[in-house]
């Protein structure tokens, strides 16, 4: 099946609505959301240096340094020597980092579950069985056949 593309915006925007107001409801003790991406990334892809993090976020290298900064003073993310090039830096997630974005997560999990909640059983169960197929969807962006990937 093909869908239209109003069909694909209004899905998107709703997903934008939903992560936005799970993120307001749960706030992530003082971590911003391109802090809250970059420490993701991190947790999935590993090391990264702040120029591969700025393009993945997406945002500009002085952003990407700023929230870097801002990780670091907490002790989520450190600094060590790339050991491809001695001259850089890659960032790299601490525990109390990979700790930090689960409970965000946890605590987006919480409102989710809490919301769900006021939705028919029937609705809820189809909500939640979109979980693996908006995973794969996500995977997919990786595989390099889309379309943002070969702009």
């Amino acid at each position: 099946m093909i869908i239209n593309d109003d069909a694909a915006l209004q899905l998107v925007i709703s997903l934008h609505r939903l992560l936005r107001s799970l993120r307001r409801a749960a706030p992530a003790d003082g971590i911003q959301p391109t802090q809250t991406v970059v420490l993701s990334l991190l947790a999935e892809s590993g090391p990264a240096r702040i120029g591969e993090l700025a393009a993945r976020v997406p945002c500009s290298q002085p952003t990407a340094t700023s929230a870097v900064a801002g990780l670091e003073s907490t002790g989520l993310v450190l600094r060590e020597s790339d050991p491809t090039d001695g001259r850089a830096a890659r960032i790299v997630l601490t525990e109390q980092g990979a700790r930090a974005l689960v409970d965000a997560a946890r605590a987006e999990a919480e409102v989710l579950a809490w919301r769900l909640g006021a939705l028919g059983a029937e609705e809820a169960r189809a909500v939640v069985a979109l979980g693996p197929l908006l995973r794969r969807l996500a995977e997919a962006a990786h595989d390099g056949s889309d379309p943002a990937s070969r702009a």
